[in-house]
């Protein structure tokens, strides 16, 4: 099918169903179609951007990446860091009618610390134990201190779910999640949409809008003329290149705020050809992080040295963006071939950056083939370590913490290259152990130098967030985690 003929089946589709709405439906554009709706065990961001919608959390983040109230009013920290007593609202209750009570939180955190495949097993490994004092108010006991323990509460680990219909659904309730949130789930089709109708008991008020779908659209191109169209009224990303374009159309308003997350790629060190540290550094080496910036996203990104975006707590200005540098790829790759095939999902502009790559690497004699899969199965293979290489992101985290410790940490959840050096883990633990923030991120950085010498993965640019929607779309909040909240937002 050509792409014309690709653009009008989506859009014929999607307008008729946006014929059939009512005024109070919102229809949200996403790049991917999310994998697991389920707290514990999702690993994407574009899984936040619903669940976010369906679960309340203790605690959330404000536009200035402040920790605020959420499900918890108040919290205190005592016995040197060790523990957190939160104070919970009062009244509050999952939309399957079950009580959000202390017991019901500690339900919620004790399953994702601890449920079989887990995703936030590590980042709440220092939790020894979650403690029911009364019925509004719950104690986490920790091991040791844990800096970034607040700021992870603001993402999943703090999701708090139904305790009855998670027992009930067991392995299923990624696809019937159930939480306390401002909209409640209804239901998906995979790959076509997932709809929300809102919690009209939610305690902090019902939402303006009355139904919310979320639609995948993988092609950035399908994205932008659904939006046109008016078959969807917001959509995130934007592909930099329709910017400008959206910008001086007075019939839609843009959103184009700094971000907390970076992007680069995998190398998967636990088989050849990458198990060769020579060969990681030499792709590295290859890589112009400037003219991708430039050329690709028309300056909408930033080049990358490392995993924390300038302007946040463990930024450092000793830590330089690599140059390309031909003549040192080509030292290191000591006169052997080096072929490999390099894993990225559909979509206009990772196609287009997974060929600017292929070209890059090209220059030193390497070479390399692209492989696109859907976004779920290159994350289920990400897991599995069933790639050479591949092109993946972070959304970002308000503690650095979240940026570097799951992903080099040995075993760490998301460390898809089955790197491991302990050196490194030593001293990511110790960072998680101080509470002072500068001398966590000296720590940070410190192991950081050595993972950037192994290689595991080359960081290429930091992104912003891209939010379009039409003009009569009011409410949204440009909060740097990229998730975007609609709890208040109104379609006029």
């Amino acid at each position: 099918m050509r792409k014309s003929q690709f653009l009008m089946a989506f859009l014929s589709a999607a307008c008729l169903s946006a014929a059939s709405a009512s005024a109070q439906t919102l229809t949200v554009g996403l790049d991917a179609d999310p994998p697991k709706l389920d707290p514990a065990l999702s690993t994407a961001l574009v899984d936040r951007q619903v669940m976010n919608q369906i679960f309340d959390k203790l605690v959330d983040l404000d536009v200035n990446l402040k920790v605020v109230p959420a499900l918890a009013t108040s919290w205190k920290v005592s016995n040197g860091g060790l523990t957190y007593t939160f104070k919970l609202k009062s009244g509050v209750k999952f939309t399957d009618g079950t009580v959000l009570d202390a017991a019901a939180v500690k339900y919620g955190l004790d399953r994702n610390r601890t449920l079989e495949g887990s995703a936030r097993k590590n980042e709440m490994s220092s939790i020894k134990e979650v403690k029911v004092i009364d019925a509004q108010t719950v104690q986490l006991n920790l091991s040791q201190s844990y800096g970034p323990l607040l700021a992870v509460l603001t993402d999943r680990a703090g999701m708090i779910v139904s305790p009855t219909a998670a027992k009930k659904a067991g392995a299923d309730f990624q696809n019937n999640p159930v939480g306390s949130g401002p909209f409640t789930f209804v239901s998906r089709v995979r790959q076509d949409n997932i709809t929300l109708n809102a919690n009209k008991s939610y305690w902090g008020g019902a939402p303006k809008i009355d139904k919310l779908i979320y639609r995948p659209f993988t092609d950035g191109d399908v994205r932008y003329a659904n939006l046109l169209s008016g078959a969807v009224q917001a959509i995130t990303p934007i592909d930099p290149k329709d910017i400008s374009k959206l910008e001086q159309n007075a019939k839609f308003s843009v959103l184009n705020y700094p971000g907390i997350g970076f992007q680069g790629v995998w190398f998967n060190v636990t088989r050849a050809p990458f198990n060769n540290k020579n060969f990681r550094q030499a792709v590295a080496a290859t890589i112009d992080r400037e003219a991708i910036a430039k050329s690709i996203f028309y300056g909408t990104v930033t080049p990358a040295a490392g995993p924390f975006p300038p302007g946040t707590p463990a930024a450092s200005s000793a830590i330089t963006v690599q140059k390309p540098n031909i003549a040192l790829a080509k030292q290191k790759l000591g006169g052997k071939p080096l072929t490999f095939t390099l894993l990225t999902t559909p979509g206009s502009v990772t196609t287009q950056l997974a060929q600017v790559y292929q070209a890059m690497f090209a220059q030193a004699g390497i070479t390399a083939k692209i492989e696109q899969v859907e976004f779920g199965t290159l994350l289920d293979r990400a897991d599995k370590q069933d790639y050479d290489a591949l092109m993946l992101g972070w959304s970002g985290r308000p503690d650095p913490d979240g940026n570097i410790y799951d992903f080099f940490v040995t075993d760490g959840t998301n460390n898809q290259a089955g790197y491991s050096n302990k050196t490194v883990d030593s001293l990511l633990a110790k960072a998680r152990a101080q509470t002072a923030m500068t001398a966590r991120a000296a720590t940070y950085n410190v192991a950081l130098s050595t993972i950037i010498s192994d290689t595991p993965y080359t960081w290429v640019y930091f992104q912003r967030n891209l939010v379009a929607s039409v003009k009569g779309l009011t409410g949204l909040k440009p909060i740097p985690d990229g998730i975007i909240r609609f709890k208040d937002v109104d379609l006029k």
